[in-house]
């Protein structure tokens, strides 16, 4: 009898609805679950289905502000979910707290994943970018006892002095002579890249020359490789990987670039091994693919595959950082004429201090450099407003409670800002939009004051906790014989008119460059 009551309700229902009736069923469901994720959700609206996503796509143009504007909205943190079934959950925070809990306090709890390795797994395999435990240690281990040694620092800043001599500086000189304009970002993209290779695998690319600027192919398909790998982190795996099964599309160009990296990285290696069994020593050698390889007595041995993907990894870190920072840093110049003049006199002071007739040689010895207090804390404050790298995360390994009282579960990913975190009141204050490198110094560069650093956590530019950024001396080194070279000599003036903005990708460079040109300055 229910059965039959049942049946005879159902038959009328299919005998009266109509499609228009379901569409209206279902919308309203829709606009249902919206309404009540708006009431019960802080943070960017997650859409039935698509999650983020169109929340996302609406702000791509300026994603980075709009999640600091978010984040500021929601007390530092909010919650975020991706496209149904893509198994993408978790939280976005600026919360300096949330961010010493991972990459600190809860530092194994927090890896880099398996989201993220397999992303760049064939780029850099399992080099100390995309490694965990062990492997990471070891591979950390070595290289923090090489990049810190004497030898190695000395090497390091030789190949910076080399560089600026040898290329850059001539470069200038030329376009300033023409009063041409250029592409400062492509610049120096193009020396940090000859920079890091040089101290990475004692191999000049070539990138930077004469006014033409070279094409490298080594240099084009790394930059091809990563942007494709960083490809992978926007589109589903359902998409990728059966694109990179059937070698196709971006996965075709991907391989591609690949290849050819990895070519120039193990043929170099072989070259270096072969060196070392002929001679039976690197100790002529300086750079850090020889010092690792002519390292047996460090207890860790690396194989030749191993050798290839830390210095892949190590060019990946180096290659657009520093590079990145500088640009930004001499388009802040450009707005606050007041700190390019109180750096300037900095280094006036510095060149004052010359036992040596050589006033005209600026290009400048580290202790010259780690004697501008003024140009750190101006580079610092840029690097504040302007990460290099302006977002980061890491997944939970178990399920965590978080500083504040957010949960994450297992497999979820906890997204940090530093460029949220740069632009926080919270954090900086209510001048935190502002660039103002005094913040950094005990007193006025003209007082003879000094810089005084953050905590890593609230300043988090270089990552923190076991993963802070081993090349972090190197980086500021190079930036600051860059910039006191170029500073000493010319007057960067950036061209009215241009679109200054930041590219949406894992470094922050200038959407559209920075076009430039060289006023030679007075010395004196």
């Amino acid at each position: 009898m229910a059965v039959t009551l049942f049946e005879a309700i159902w038959a009328q229902v299919r005998h009266n609805l109509t499609l228009t009736d379901v569409a209206f069923a279902m919308l309203l469901l829709f606009f249902t679950r919206v309404a009540i994720q708006r009431l019960t959700t802080k943070g960017p609206m997650l859409w039935p289905i698509l999650g983020i996503i169109p929340t996302f796509f609406v702000h791509r143009d300026n994603a980075y502000d709009w999640v600091a504007d978010s984040t500021a909205r929601c007390g530092g943190t909010f919650p975020y979910r991706g496209m149904w079934l893509g198994r993408s959950n978790g939280i976005v925070t600026a919360d300096p707290a949330i961010v010493e809990h991972i990459l600190k306090t809860r530092f194994a709890n927090f890896p880099k994943g398996r989201y993220y390795q397999e992303r760049f797994a064939d780029f850099l395999g399992e080099g100390i970018f995309n490694a965990d435990g062990r492997l990471w240690r070891e591979q950390r281990r070595a290289a923090t006892a090489e990049m810190h040694s004497a030898r190695f620092t000395a090497y390091s800043a030789g190949t910076v002095t080399d560089l600026l001599r040898r290329k850059l500086l001539p470069l200038l000189d030329e376009l300033s002579a023409a009063a041409a304009a250029a592409d400062l970002q492509n610049i120096l993209l193009r020396f940090t890249f000859d920079n890091i290779c040089t101290a990475a695998f004692g191999v000049d690319p070539g990138c930077l020359g004469t006014r033409e600027l070279p094409d490298v192919p080594f240099a084009r398909a790394f930059e091809e490789a990563t942007e494709l790998s960083l490809f992978r982190f926007i589109v589903p795996p359902f998409i990728w990987k059966p694109m990179r099964l059937l070698n196709v599309g971006t996965e075709r160009r991907l391989k591609t670039a690949i290849q050819t990296v990895h070519a120039f990285a193990e043929k170099t290696v072989s070259d270096r091994r072969t060196e070392l069994q002929k001679l039976g020593s690197l100790d002529e050698r300086s750079d850090l693919l020889s010092r690792l390889m002519n390292a047996d007595s460090t207890s860790v041995s690396f194989s030749d595959k191993l050798l290839k993907d830390f210095c892949i990894s190590l060019i990946l870190a180096g290659r657009d950082t520093s590079s990145v920072a500088l640009v930004w840093f001499f388009w802040l110049l450009h707005r606050h004429p007041h700190v390019e003049t109180r750096i300037v006199d900095e280094i006036t002071r510095i060149v004052k201090k010359r036992y040596c007739c050589d006033s005209d040689d600026i290009v400048f010895t580290v202790d010259e450099v780690k004697k501008m207090e003024y140009l750190h804390a101006a580079l610092s404050e840029s690097l504040r407003l302007y990460p290099s790298v302006p977002i980061d995360f890491k997944e939970a390994a178990e399920d965590d409670m978080l500083p504040g009282g957010t949960a994450v579960r297992k497999g979820w990913r906890v997204i940090y800002s530093m460029y949220s975190m740069g632009r926080a009141e919270a954090v900086w204050g209510r001048d935190c939009r502002e660039f103002r490198p005094e913040r950094w110094m005990s007193a006025s560069a003209d007082e003879g004051g000094l810089f005084v650093g953050e905590s890593p956590f609230k300043y988090a530019v270089f990552n923190a906790g076991p993963r802070l950024c081993i090349g972090k001396r190197f980086a500021y080194v190079q930036m600051k014989m860059v910039a006191a070279a170029v500073l000493r000599r010319y007057r960067v003036v950036v061209a009215e008119g241009q679109v200054v903005a930041p590219k949406l990708t894992t470094t922050l460079y200038m959407r559209n460059g920075l076009t430039v040109t060289f006023k030679r300055r007075e010395i004196y």
